[in-house]
């Protein structure tokens, strides 16, 4: 290993220790986007984890990503849950689209002023490249909308009978994995510990009830995967959007002096390396780099 990158994986160990011992949990930083790549590695990397010391009950994941599939974020979600009964998200820069998806199985999302969560806008593999499947299915809509309205012109009217009927389902599908899967995590780990109204004057302090729960999880759903209100598969949603907007509880430690400079001191050196090494992923944690 070369000196500098021995001094990288020294600087990192030690922060990371520092991480685990504020949450009192193992930690580890993901870097890059969620393809069918990563999940051999990332089981491996997780048991390799595990076997290191005393087993924890809770695991914080450092998320920086742009997205990708949601099929995969369902299984890293299995094989974490797996081992772990708490899991924990931090987001120091970005976790968009897949990402926010996966941010979702968490019992808790720690932000900061400068974070940023995505719509929920799943990717899928159309034989060539990953591509947004809410924005294929937006376009085809408005496409029907407009043909119905007899104001589709010639140009778009090809286009539209042009669509492959198959990835379009392959889209419809995506779209309802994602939407499934948020309202299933957000019930069961995020909601877990939501048992009176804070917010709603007319039931303050009420008990809250599982159907309310799902509703709650419903509402959140919808909210992240219309593309009507977001307008962009890249809108960065930011702390105060979603605690303000969608009304989902999030630890937000822009003002706590003692966990920001830790998380920044990490995740800064984590992306700098893998940026200066042209690295499309990195995993790294106390025993991985």
């Amino acid at each position: 290993m070369r000196e500098t990158d021995a001094q990288v994986k020294e600087a990192l160990t030690q922060r990371v220790r520092a991480l685990e011992a504020h949450f009192v949990a193992d930690a580890i930083f993901f870097y890059g986007p969620i393809y069918p790549s990563i999940e051999k590695r990332f089981r491996e990397f997780i048991d390799n984890l595990r076997q290191d010391g005393p087993p924890k009950d809770r695991l914080a994941i450092f998320l920086n990503t742009p997205g990708g599939s949601a099929e995969i974020v369902e299984k890293l979600v299995e094989i974490i849950r797996f081992h772990y009964r708490e899991l924990y998200f931090v987001v120091p820069d970005e976790a968009m689209s897949a990402g926010t998806i996966f941010c979702m199985s968490g019992d808790k999302i720690y932000m900061d002023y400068s974070s940023s969560l995505g719509p929920i806008d799943p990717q899928v593999h159309n034989g060539k490249q990953w591509v947004p499947a809410l924005g294929y299915l937006d376009y085809v809509e408005r496409m029907i909308d407009r043909s119905a309205k007899g104001q589709i012109t010639d140009a778009e009217l090809v286009i539209l009978q042009n669509q492959d009927l198959a990835m379009l389902s392959r889209y419809e599908q995506a779209k309802n994995l994602t939407i499934t899967l948020l309202k299933k995590w957000l019930v069961e780990y995020k909601f877990k510990d939501w048992t009176t109204h804070q917010t709603n004057p007319d039931k303050l302090n009420q008990p809250v009830t599982l159907e309310e729960k799902k509703e709650r999880a419903a509402d959140i759903a919808k909210l992240l995967s219309d593309n009507k209100i977001w307008h962009s598969h890249g809108r960065m949603i930011s702390a105060t959007t979603l605690s303000k907007v969608l009304r989902l509880k999030i630890e937000d430690y822009s003002s706590d002096t003692t966990l920001r400079p830790l998380v920044r001191a990490y995740s800064d050196l984590v992306t700098d390396y893998a940026i200066r090494n042209d690295y499309a992923s990195f995993l790294h944690s106390r025993c991985y780099f």
